[in-house]
């Protein structure tokens, strides 16, 4: 297979500015993950520890096999929301390994408004299982929740994808096949109770763990009973009396041990499926990419230099070279699991877009994931774009996009705006994983479309409604502040529009984790429809 040749040169003034600003982006994520990794602050941390509980990732550590990755997604939710004091929207979720069985774990975090759920809350935790539905994945929970968010129940009860989502959710794995395992740490009262209930197999902690429906106060006040929580819905009763608990363990450490057991003892096997290869670094240092890309949407990068940084020997079989030059597509390998790469290097034309549906094309047929490098403004504009027939043309990319039946995983490594993050596999069209980089955009509109369009559209009514000269400056400044920062990287991540964040260094391992897991199903059987057509 062809080799990439880079023609980065890490000498070159520009690329050593590009590294130096992008350190400072860098810093600032690495910053804001400290902020997720502190949880609930010292003081409740503290209080967190009194009680002989293990803080949340320190759980997860002991959960997961050792010397093997754990890939967190979403750390950043609900960041610059609710004053900044719902860290990690007070849960984690991620993909880890368990007893050699790969399961998404869901994890409360009691140090953060006791575990109770908020509406990214709810979203992230629904994020998570969505995940495990589609990589056929068993789900463990780890369950130390007091339930809704009472001040927040318009956000959190009512709806579809509000807390009851969850529970459906876990009752439509479990019939599926799809194993539901938990062990509960804490108080869990009202909707938090129908974690444990509904998994297959849980365990509690004696002295914290409780389940029951209504706490001693709803007890109290709905039927006149004076209760503890202990004798309500304790970890011994439960597992001596009522026969809710499927286990009893005397401490946090044994009811680890007995959830890894139970992982153990699913008769769950998993295999790789497709061209798996033996894994080989890239020819280029992963840790030029921030030097290549820089912080400046402006300034264009080849995407060749990103792809020749994270596949396999930066081997690259290029598909139509010559022709659509604003997008590349391409086949190669990430730690030996193979995939598709369609990556903009600029707008999409009626010839770029065509070469896409192609492209999608062949990876359905032979069975190839696709990963979807986001940097564009979006579809051509213009009379000769629409006499060229661009509107056409991307329905077809958003048609193939929408109906390839292989896994589809997405990165934003500049700008993705308007109907082109449509076309290039967006969160609406449901790719199995999301991330973006700390220079990425996304929004309908960049900054100098979006106010420009909404400006003419002022001065249009200035008849109707008079305004000066720099009563115009002060809105036209007011709406591109608007623009940049709703598509800022941290504005979506804390919406949970994507999985994550990550470090552009990263990207690779990152990456490869996705793929494996998606690798994990075999090919969908049945004829493969023709967009090229």
């Amino acid at each position: 297979m062809a080799v990439l040749e880079s023609r980065c040169d890490v000498n070159d003034p520009a690329f050593r500015e590009n590294r130096r600003v992008y350190d400072g982006l860098i810093a600032d994520l690495q910053a804001k993950y400290q902020w997720a990794l502190g949880g609930g602050g010292e003081k409740m941390i503290a209080r967190h520890h009194a009680r002989g509980k293990i803080l949340v990732r320190e759980r997860i550590d002991l959960l997961v096999d050792p010397m093997t990755p754990f890939l967190e997604l979403s750390p950043l939710a609900a960041w610059g929301l609710y004053d900044n004091s719902l860290p990690s929207a007070g849960i984690v979720t991620g993909i880890g390994t368990i007893r050699g069985v790969t399961c998404v774990i869901i994890a409360n975090d009691a140090t953060v408004k006791g575990g109770s759920f908020f509406k990214e809350t709810v979203r992230k935790h629904i994020r998570a299982q969505d995940i495990a539905i589609e990589n056929r994945l068993p789900v463990v929970y780890l369950v130390d929740c007091g339930g809704a968010n009472l001040q927040n129940l318009e956000d959190v009860f009512p709806d579809q994808e509000h807390f009851g989502g969850t529970f459906y959710r876990q009752c439509r794995m479990s019939a599926e096949g799809l194993p539901q395992l938990a062990a509960v740490f804490g108080e869990c009262t009202a909707g938090g109770a129908y974690i444990p209930a509904l998994a297959d197999e849980f365990v509690m902690v004696a002295g914290n763990a409780s389940v029951h429906l209504g706490g001693p106060q709803i007890v109290k006040a709905a039927i006149k009973e004076i209760v503890d929580r202990d004798r309500l819905g304790g970890a011994f009763m439960h597992a001596t009396v009522s026969g809710v608990s499927d286990h009893y363990a005397a401490d946090e450490r044994e009811a680890i041990a007995k959830l890894r057991d139970m992982v153990g003892a699913l008769s769950f096997p998993q295999r790789l499926h497709g061209d798996i290869r033996p894994p080989r670094p890239p020819l280029y240092d992963p840790a030029e990419i921030p030097g290549i890309v820089g912080a400046d949407l402006s300034r264009p990068f080849d995407q060749r230099e990103i792809v020749a940084r994270i596949v396999d020997g930066s081997e690259f079989h290029e598909f139509k070279p010559l022709y659509g030059d604003t997008l590349l597509c391409g086949f190669a390998h990430i730690e030996g699991l193979p995939v598709g790469i369609i990556a903009n290097n600029g707008v999409l034309f009626s010839e770029s877009t065509l070469k896409a549906v192609h492209f999608i094309e062949l990876c359905d047929q032979r069975h190839v994931p696709l990963l979807f490098l986001q940097n564009t403004t979006g579809f051509m504009v213009g009379s000769d774009a629409e006499r060229g027939g661009i509107s056409k043309h991307s329905a077809k990319l958003v048609y193939a996009v929408s109906n390839t039946r292989v896994p589809r995983y997405t990165l934003v490594t500049g700008g993705s705006y308007g109907a082109g993050n449509y076309g290039m596999s967006g969160r609406g069209f449901r790719p199995r994983f999301m991330f973006m980089w700390p220079n990425a955009r996304l929004g309908g509109m960049n900054p100098d479309v979006g106010s420009s369009v909404l400006m003419d559209l002022r001065r249009a009514s200035i008849s109707r409604n008079p305004a000066t000269e720099e009563e115009l400056a002060a809105y036209e400044a007011e709406l591109r502040a608007m623009f940049e920062t709703k598509s800022d990287p941290y504005y979506c991540t804390a919406r949970i529009w994507d999985d994550g964040i990550i470090d552009p260094r990263d990207t690779r391992t990152v990456l490869a984790l996705c793929l494996a897991v998606g690798a994990m199903q075999p090919p969908q059987p049945g004829p493969r429809p023709v967009y090229r057509m």
